[in-house]
């Protein structure tokens, strides 16, 4: 079953898992907050029930000097060694289920990479004011079980979210539910906000 965490939160993915994680796959989800129609709207189609918030999903590879090895997100959707794959941009977050996936081989990442950071940010420019039911979660690839689960409760008029951070840690991997505000239309605008919460 899987852990919900709180926000600052850590747990050890194998421990959650009850084995060794090899391969998994983080999903992020979002949805855009229904703005209500008038009524003479909806009678006249002017109006719309949703609004389209393209949120980006990334993930940053840090060594342990906390220097950047690798950034994978919509423009580079596979890590330089393989071992991560971004399994393409969604542009509005419609639908049910995961809106974006990050695919990560845990055994593959190299062994200079002490930990890998999932974020979210509005290439849309709209704030999370806009956006409901948020979350990331690690699921297991050999079964698809859920592993652990962070929803993210705060709204406010930020245009990006660091999500979580799994990281090395005494020869395991483990999950830090990081939750921490950040402001950014694109990865690069993120970068010295992540490196603060590392």
């Amino acid at each position: 079953m899987a852990i919900n965490l709180q926000k600052g939160q850590k747990i050890s993915l194998s421990k959650e898992s009850g084995g060794a994680l090899s391969k998994v796959v983080m999903g992020l989800g979002w949805d855009a907050k229904k703005v209500p129609v008038s009524m003479l709207k909806g009678l006249f189609g002017g109006g719309k029930s949703e609004d389209s918030i393209d949120l980006d999903a990334s993930c940053v590879l840090f060594d342990d000097q906390n220097k950047v090895v690798d950034i994978i997100y919509f423009g580079q959707l596979k890590s330089k060694d393989g071992s991560i794959v971004h399994t393409g941009d969604n542009r509005s977050g419609a639908g049910d289920g995961d809106d974006e996936q990050i695919k990560v081989d845990l055994d593959k990442v190299p062994a200079n990479v002490k930990s890998l950071v999932f974020t979210v940010n509005s290439f849309s420019g709209q704030t999370f004011d806009e956006v409901e039911n948020a979350y990331c979660r690690i699921v297991d690839s050999s079964n698809n079980a859920e592993v652990a689960r962070y929803t993210l409760s705060s709204q406010g008029p930020h245009t990006a979210q660091i999500m979580a951070k799994v990281y090395r840690h005494n020869g395991e991997w483990k999950m830090h539910a990081i939750g921490e505000n950040g402001v950014g239309r694109t990865i690069d605008a993120l970068l010295p906000q992540i490196i603060i919460h590392l």
